[in-house]
């Protein structure tokens, strides 16, 4: 029977593979959330008052909060299949409005057979755009992944 909802498995990405996540509109709700989730209230993310002495054109949000919704966005490749999360660099290369809508583009650039049967290491290089097509965010994770059958051939 075929399992709905499951992700990729680590005998799926060999390298070079690549993906794109579905999109999603950063809200102000969703700021606003975020921040007092997360007691981010830095004056960049709360004063709504005065913009024009930032140089700033719009409402910003944390990188933190485009990376947990990278993360989000990119969930359905994983799982069911995921097994831990082990590193990340993390770069932001741009700002986030609200209003922008965001994307993941996903690279596998690392694959590799753990000594345990059944697991295996994938790196991507994953990438958010907004909906100009401009790189946000880019962050390399490092994830331990199922292999199918347990890596048995």
């Amino acid at each position: 029977m075929i399992q709905l909802n499951t992700g990729f498995h680590f005998d799926d990405l060999p390298l070079g593979t690549r993906f794109r996540s579905r999109a999603r509109t950063v809200t102000e709700a969703d700021l606003v959330s975020f921040i007092n989730l997360s007691w981010l209230h830095e004056e960049l993310f709360t004063d709504t008052s005065d913009r024009a002495h930032m140089a700033i054109p719009g409402r910003v949000v944390p990188g933190a909060l485009v990376y947990a919704f990278a993360e989000g966005l990119i969930t359905p490749s994983m799982q069911g299949t995921g097994l831990a999360f082990l590193h990340a660099e993390l770069d932001i290369a741009a700002p986030t409005f609200v209003g922008d809508t965001i994307h993941v583009e996903c690279e596998v650039i690392e694959q590799r057979a753990t000594s345990k049967p059944g697991r295996g290491l994938v790196r991507t290089r994953n990438v958010v755009h907004n909906q100009h097509g401009k790189a946000v965010l880019s962050y390399t994770p490092l994830r331990m992944m199922r292999m199918r059958d347990g890596g048995k051939d």
